[in-house]
């Protein structure tokens, strides 16, 4: 097969990483379906997020290590097939167990896909600032995944039938099965590094550094994202129709950050990872003083939304550079300790929302973003040494 250019090939990734991002995140929006379909609980239907997201953190370093040595195109047909056939499945999913079992097989090759994509993005280009542009681009399919599919899922939920809803999940991963299967070339693994000089990064201070940077913004970022429809709602005083369309509109404004992200760090890397936990810190608090301003809110919602896209990029860009020697393992520890800030987010955000009310969820963010700041400027000044 002959090689395809490196613009087809970081879009084909990116999709695919949509799809994954898109299976995880995007059944947030089916919660409230789930449980009346399968007559169980609301917590007990959050389980298929809880449950994936358990496994992604179990599996983040593990997975990426165990096939490091394997043909890239291999890899993402093996996973984009498992989810494939597990997303068909949940379309008619008898039982709400068999639901929960056919979105945690899946979630273990969800960091072997998605670090691959992220690693084979960082090599792809021929300067500095091309790679770190296409490393920015397959991270707007990951933020696409995160808050676009959920409002999807839930219109098509709500507009046409709960299978029609889990039929988009199938739709997009089989799409970037089809497209792996036909145009990418076969990827071997050219320098293969053993399973001990790739954990070995761990004894690296710079390393642990950066997971620790990126697990608080994420904490402070996600953690509040858990509770921005019912912020929205209760807070700020928004109907049932405009949370979706803010959702929507916050999905779109964190891919332009991701955008904006991917040409401010091939040019001025350090000042954007400082930036991103100051800015976001500031709008934090500038949406907790203007309670339900309900316009003011929108504008500064929109705004948070590009500083969370930025943000999210240069946690993964901060993480990677941190390791270059061993990209996938990296890659899968950036998203263990991502998924890890966001439990330990949402539960601080969670207890500030039992004492104060919904207003309160924004105060969480400060201190883990003080905390991001801190680990941030600590990861630079040892990268300067």
């Amino acid at each position: 097969m002959k090689p395809i250019s490196n613009k087809l090939l970081v879009l084909i990734l990116t999709i695919g990483v949509f799809g994954i991002l898109n299976t995880e995140m995007g059944v947030v929006g089916l919660i409230p379906y789930v449980a009346e379909r399968y007559a169980v609980s609301i917590p007990d239907a959050g389980m298929l997020v809880s449950g994936f997201a358990l496994v992604v953190a179990v599996a983040g370093p593990t997975m990426p290590l165990l096939f490091s040595k394997v043909n890239r195109k291999v890899v993402m047909v093996l996973a984009l097939g498992i989810f494939s056939v597990c997303n068909l499945f949940s379309v008619f999913a008898p039982s709400f167990e068999l639901l929960l079992a056919a979105r945690v097989i899946p979630a273990a090759f969800h960091p072997l896909y998605v670090s691959m994509a992220m690693a084979v993005a960082q090599q792809t280009g021929d300067t500095a600032a091309e790679r770190a542009k296409n490393s920015a681009q397959v991270f707007v399919g990951v933020s696409a995944g995160m808050v676009v599919g959920a409002p999807i899922a839930g219109m098509l939920a709500s507009s046409v039938s709960f299978p029609a809803a889990m039929a988009f999940f199938a739709v997009v991963t089989v799409a970037a099965l089809a497209l792996t299967v036909v145009l990418v070339p076969s990827m071997p693994v050219e320098r293969p590094m053993s399973y001990g000089s790739q954990v070995a990064i761990l004894k690296k201070p710079f390393v642990l550094v950066s997971l620790l940077a990126a697990a608080t913004v994420n904490a402070a970022m996600f953690g509040f994202y858990s509770y921005l429809s019912d912020y929205l709602g209760s807070a700020v005083g928004m109907g049932a129709a405009l949370v979706s369309g803010m959702l929507f509109a916050y999905g779109i404004a964190n891919i332009v950050g991701n955008t904006l992200a991917g040409r401010t760090l091939g040019s001025a890397p350090r000042v954007t990872m400082v930036a991103g936990p100051v800015v976001l810190a500031v709008l934090y608090l500038a949406l907790f003083v203007a309670g339900n301003a309900l316009v003011a809110a929108a504008v500064l919602l929109l705004a948070i939304g590009v500083a969370v896209g930025v943000a999210n990029t240069c946690d993964q860009y901060l993480v990677s550079r941190s390791a270059p020697e061993a990209p996938d393992f990296a890659n899968g520890l950036f998203l263990t300790a991502t998924n890890l800030g966001t439990t330990v987010g949402t539960s601080v955000c969670g207890a500030l929302i039992a004492g104060g009310g919904a207003h309160a969820a924004v105060l969480g963010t400060l201190p883990m973003l003080a905390l991001g700041l801190a680990f941030t400027l600590a990861r630079l000044r040892l990268e300067k040494r």
